[in-house]
């Protein structure tokens, strides 16, 4: 759940509305004209209409008039005027912006001029309490949501046992923290609705009458579970004091589930005040003053939260991945002033809806987008979580292929996407209309035109996503780059021949899918592809002609891996440079030498290609024996070293053939010389060589079969002479692995 950051922050943003203040102009009347209507007549309409202060628009073919049209002259026939031409979009947008920005430093100043009159409404209260109808009402209200409260902690006390034994995750993975964080938002909302409906209850039933202690009441507890609600859903993902079932992995999670709860409380408060200033107060200043502080405070209460957890923020997002790409960097980095900037927003917006003639429409515009906010990340990361730990449990019980490694890919990509896709298609539809006055009809018809559109690039990037997923399951895993440990056995995880070619057709694909996508997209927004096809083909073409030396590397690499000459992993001398092959491209491969160094050997200036690392090596390598060794006793012991080497766990089953001796392969003046051989898997001949040789060593040693000695004997005829050469020949020969004396 390294996404679920969104929900928190979406419910951060979520705050009281700015209610509209009662000096707002109520909506206006339209009316209609043809635009051949007699003065007289038109101002009989407006005259009738206006009746009781209430604001007329005239419009003359569906455009505001600034005056009714006068009456052609007597005589010649009325004609309707031509209808002027409808704004372009950038003109609706610019007009509107500024609008927009009339109507915030309006509501700002109203609201500031307001903050003074806010001392009236503890008298206004007091005066209102006073007329109530219903007999004590304050003891009836504090009696009713006393029994609220209790009967609710009642039932949270009775069912604490049996929640307690469910919230207790089974499993560390995510659907079984999931289920047991569950189970206990369960309990919250059930802990709520019966908070709700006892206090319902008893408000109908002690204070029938419908005066202000029943708003009151109404008022707190739909305030109290509002809050709760907060609460809850913070409880829910961060989990404080059990971490152990936490879905949202937040940086400093108990902190930040401290600063939800004292907003949780801040924001019932206002809710409440500022509904019950609307009915007590004797004006609309004492009522906009309210908002415009609370609306201030909890702006500023939102960006401090986000500034002061930016870090953490941060910290989340880039969890996401062990290998963060550049874009989801850059997304960490911008993602804590991406919500300062909504929380200011939103402020600006609520501030400019109190002057507003449409104002409540404003309001519940940026409601629902603070609902779209909270629940389209938490439907994508929760669908996306869900499958990904459904295919993690079954790739616990058997290992995918690669093809089902790719469809879960894809699957998880176009479920997230789905999500997020409907909540841009809420928030464009909610906001279309009142930013570029476009109606339900209209806004049809552009997202139809639209939606082809973003069903192409939709489609186009879940069939990219499935490609990569498919190309990366066959890819041959990494090599380590550093020096090899020569005591330490290399293991035997040759790539396939499809693993070797994917990564060069990964890139050949994932481009042409791209650049077909790209056409195809252009092609639906009106733009005629065919010169770009035209053009492409003229510019290949020169390409061919003028890079001869490219065009017959990527050829000849064609075909080298048509032919399987050579995979990644194996070691291959190319006449002039040898190596083990580390990585291909479509024109070249890159070697890396025993001694570390990297060569890159493009396709075309490879003559010819040894491949030392195919199925099978035969070793060969000889031993010096002295002249009055027993070559017999010297097979045997050979012989037997082969067996013990083909029992060894370790080293016996990269054995193809037995180590054995093939004979004697030569006698010079001071030697005998013998062969051995072995065969053996390719990649692992090195290793069993060195480890033949020291156990024929040993062997022959304990067997006392003399190895060859590069003592001098030398004779001369008695005295002195004779007495030297049996000095020389008492020294014993050296061993043949002692080192060389320098």
């Amino acid at each position: 759940m390294r996404w679920f950051l969104l929900a928190m922050t979406a419910l951060a943003l979520a705050g009281p509305a700015a209610a509209q203040t009662k000096d707002a102009p109520a909506e206006p009347l339209t009316l209609t004209l043809r635009g051949d209507e007699a003065p007289e007549t038109v101002r009989k309409l407006v005259d009738a209409l206006s009746a009781g202060g209430r604001r007329v628009e005239v419009r003359v073919g569906g455009v505001p008039a600034e005056a009714p049209v006068p009456a052609e002259p007597a005589g010649k026939a009325a004609k309707a005027p031509k209808p002027p031409p409808a704004p372009s979009l950038a003109e609706t947008t610019d007009t509107q912006a500024e609008a927009l920005v009339d109507y915030f430093v309006s509501g700002l100043d109203y609201g500031r001029a307001a903050i003074p009159s806010v001392r009236f409404l503890p008298g206004d209260w007091l005066r209102s309490w006073s007329l109530n109808r219903n007999a004590s009402p304050t003891t009836r209200l504090f009696v009713s949501l006393a029994l609220a409260l209790g009967i609710a902690l009642l039932f949270r006390f009775a069912t604490a046992r049996w929640f307690a034994a469910r919230m207790r995750p089974r499993a560390e993975y995510f659907t079984a923290r999931l289920i047991a964080s569950g189970f206990g938002l369960l309990q919250d909302l059930l802990t709520i609705a019966l908070g709700l409906v006892v206090a319902r209850l008893a408000g109908s039933y002690w204070l029938p009458s419908d005066d202000l202690a029943a708003h009151a009441l109404r008022g707190i507890t739909n305030g109290t579970a509002v809050g709760a609600a907060y609460i809850a859903t913070g409880r829910f993902l961060l989990a404080p004091g059990e971490p152990e079932r936490r879905l949202m992995p937040l940086p400093r999670a108990e902190r930040h589930f401290r600063l939800l709860c004292v907003y949780a409380v801040i924001v019932p408060i206002f809710i409440v005040a500022a509904l019950l200033a609307q009915r007590v107060s004797g004006g609309p200043e004492p009522v906009a003053g309210l908002v415009t502080l609370s609306g201030f405070v909890l702006a500023a209460y939102k960006v401090w939260w986000f500034v002061d957890a930016r870090y953490d923020l941060t910290a989340l997002v880039l969890s996401g991945s062990a290998e963060p790409s550049h874009g989801r960097r850059l997304l960490a980095q911008a993602m804590p002033w991406i919500y300062v900037a909504i929380a200011v927003v939103l402020w600006m917006i609520g501030r400019a809806a109190a002057m507003m003639p449409n104002g409540g429409r404003w309001t519940e515009a940026a409601e629902l987008t603070q609902i779209i906010v909270v629940l389209a990340p938490i439907l994508s990361v929760g669908v996306n979580s869900l499958l990904t730990c459904r295919q993690a449990r079954r790739a616990a019980i058997a290992k995918p292929t690669p093809l089902a490694q790719a469809l879960g890919h894809a699957v998880r990509a176009a479920a997230g996407g789905v999500m997020w896709a409907g909540g841009f298609y809420l928030v464009a539809r909610i906001w279309v209309g009142l930013l570029f006055g476009m109606s339900s009809g209209q806004f049809g018809q552009v997202s139809r035109q639209f939606a082809s559109i973003a069903v192409l690039a939709f489609v186009g990037w879940v069939v990219m996503v499935f490609l990569r997923g498919f190309f990366d399951a066959y890819a041959p895993r990494p090599r380590s780059t550093g020096p090899v440990d020569e005591d330490v056995m290399p293991e035997d995880n040759t790539p396939s021949r499809l693993a070797t070619v994917m990564p060069v057709l990964r890139g050949v694909v994932l481009t042409a899918v791209i650049g077909l996508t790209i056409l195809v997209l252009l092609s639906r927004l009106g733009v005629d592809i065919g010169p770009l096809l035209a053009g492409f083909g003229i510019l290949g073409l020169a390409i061919s002609f003028g890079s001869q030396a490219l065009v017959r590397d990527i050829v000849s690499g064609f075909f080298f891996m048509l032919e399987d000459a050579f995979r990644v992993g194996e070691y291959v001398d190319t006449g002039r440079l040898k190596g083990t092959v580390e990585k291909i491209s479509l024109r070249s491969m890159q070697l890396r030498h025993q001694s570390g160094q990297i060569h890159t050997v493009p396709f075309g200036q490879v003559q010819s290609l040894t491949n030392a690392s195919r199925d099978w090596a035969t070793v060969k390598f000889n031993v010096r024996l002295d002249h009055s060794a027993d070559i017999e006793k010297a097979r045997k012991t050979i012989k037997k070293v082969g067996l013990a080497l083909l029992e060894d766990p370790e080293f016996g089953p990269h054995f193809i053939a037995q180590l054995k001796m093939q004979g004697v392969a030569d006698i010079t003046d001071a030697a005998i010389v013998i062969r051995l051989k072995f065969t053996s898997k390719p990649t692992q001949a090195s290793m069993l060589q060195r480890e033949a040789l020291k156990r024929v060593y040993r062997g022959l040693l304990e067997a006392e079969v003399p190895f060859a000695s590069t003592a001098v004997t030398v004779r001369e005829g008695g005295g002195k002479g004779a007495a030297g050469a049996a000095a020389i020949t008492a020294v014993p020969p050296p061993s043949p692995l002692a080192p060389a004396a320098e």
